[in-house]
């Protein structure tokens, strides 16, 4: 299992009149969290996406359990809990609030197609040789 944790501060633009974080930017959220995992490998999606795999998203959950407000320092943590066995990744992704508080759980469901036909394909082997010390 790989597990990584970002920082994210709540910019004002990203809260509605109730001065809580509106749902949509969740997404955003979590693709700070993906991106920025991916990095922590020591890889990049630009790097992925420049060696001919792109990793578009199939499906995407959240679950909102309390709000997040303006300037509150956010935590995105991303677990790839299993190895992806085929052309599917799962991140299962949390927010958390400066205070350890669970705010928002979530998964995202991304698919490996080569970039030039759109056909599935597997994990890149340079992001599957860095991943797999986390799955031994």
């Amino acid at each position: 299992m790989f597990t990584s944790e970002t920082k994210v501060r709540v910019r004002y633009a990203e809260t509605d009149q109730m001065n809580v974080v509106y749902h949509g930017n969740y997404a955003q959220y979590f693709e700070v969290g993906r991106v920025e995992s991916i990095r922590q490998l020591g890889l990049s999606y630009k790097d992925i996406e420049a060696s001919g795999i792109v990793m578009p998203i199939i499906e995407w959950t959240a679950k909102f359990i309390r709000p997040a407000h303006y300037d509150d320092l956010l935590t995105i943590r991303t677990t790839i809990r299993k190895w992806p066995d085929d052309y599917r990744i799962e991140f299962h992704q949390e927010v958390l609030n400066e205070h350890g508080k669970l705010l928002t759980t979530g998964k995202v469901l991304a698919y490996f197609l080569k970039a030039d036909s759109l056909e599935k394909t597997h994990m890149p082997e340079e992001m599957a040789s860095v991943l797999r010390t986390f799955f031994e």
